[in-house]
């Protein structure tokens, strides 16, 4: 997926065709709502802070670092900072919701 905030180098027409000639799936946040993007940046950032922005030897080692890095961390060990979502992770926030459902 790429995803942009409208700004004019992701909203140019050899910009989109490049886009559509690779496959993903493009998204673009809405005029005027600064939140649109929030979630997203937030991940990246904290993507890139663990894992940095080297060059890997191949797609697959790139591809499997991310998904250690979403699967062992960001989704099991990184806690929800706020009261709202009682301090879990998102794991076990799943879990939760999902044990309330079958209840």
């Amino acid at each position: 997926m790429v995803h942009s905030d409208r700004g004019s180098g992701y909203a140019s027409a050899q910009f989109r065709a490049h886009v559509r000639e690779l496959g993903p799936r493009s998204s673009c946040g809405r005029t005027g709502s600064c939140f649109d993007n929030a979630a997203a940046e937030s991940f990246w950032a904290l993507l890139k802070e663990e894992i940095g922005t080297r060059i890997w030897p191949d797609r697959a080692a790139a591809r499997a670092e991310v998904f250690a890095f979403i699967e062992t961390f960001y989704n099991r060990r990184r806690l929800r900072k706020h009261k709202t979502f009682g301090y879990l992770t998102p794991a076990e926030t799943r879990q939760r919701h999902r044990h309330a459902l079958a209840a």
